[in-house]
């Protein structure tokens, strides 16, 4: 067998070749074994566990993803076969009906023998302090009982009949 000399590493080399050399007799660099040595092995490794940590995150997003959305068309179709979405429709129209003309005198604090004048007064009253300190809701529950007595005034009006 046949020993072969192990060849110096390659940063133990001088980087030019001394002034009394030719370049023609300069000496190749060796190749770098197989086997990667020190902190470049440890780079490599942190790259490729990067790479697959990614890869693992990607995949399960989309795992995930595609799992939420068939949870949610399941959870709709069992909603509609049950009648859930029928139920919220007819809650919506129950909370969408008119007021009746008893709670709109309630809400503007007015009698059966209040005047118009005197309806539209205290509905601005109490639109105006809503306005600057009071909510939305009340805001527009004074509003609909306005309207609510309007029909009922106007409907009087054109049958003759005094309110």
């Amino acid at each position: 067998m046949v020993q072969r000399a192990t060849p110096r590493p390659f940063w133990n080399l001088p980087l030019q070749s001394p002034p009394n050399q030719s370049r023609t007799q300069t000496r190749a660099l060796p190749l770098p074994s197989r086997r990667l040595s020190g902190s470049w092995s440890h780079h490599v490794g942190a790259t490729m566990a990067g790479k697959l940590i990614a890869n693992l995150i990607v995949m399960g997003s989309t795992i995930i993803g595609r799992a939420m959305l068939q949870a949610y068309r399941k959870a709709l179709d069992n909603a509609n076969k049950i009648g859930v979405a029928h139920e919220a429709m007819n809650n919506i129209r129950r909370a969408s009906k008119t007021m009746t003309e008893q709670e709109a005198r309630q809400i503007l604090g007015v009698f059966e023998q209040s005047t118009w004048e005197e309806i539209v007064q205290r509905y601005d009253n109490l639109f105006e302090r809503n306005t600057k300190s009071g909510s939305f809701y009340l805001q527009s529950k004074v509003h609909r009982a306005k309207e609510c007595l309007e029909t009922v005034y106007q409907k009087n009006k054109q049958d003759g009949t005094p309110t």
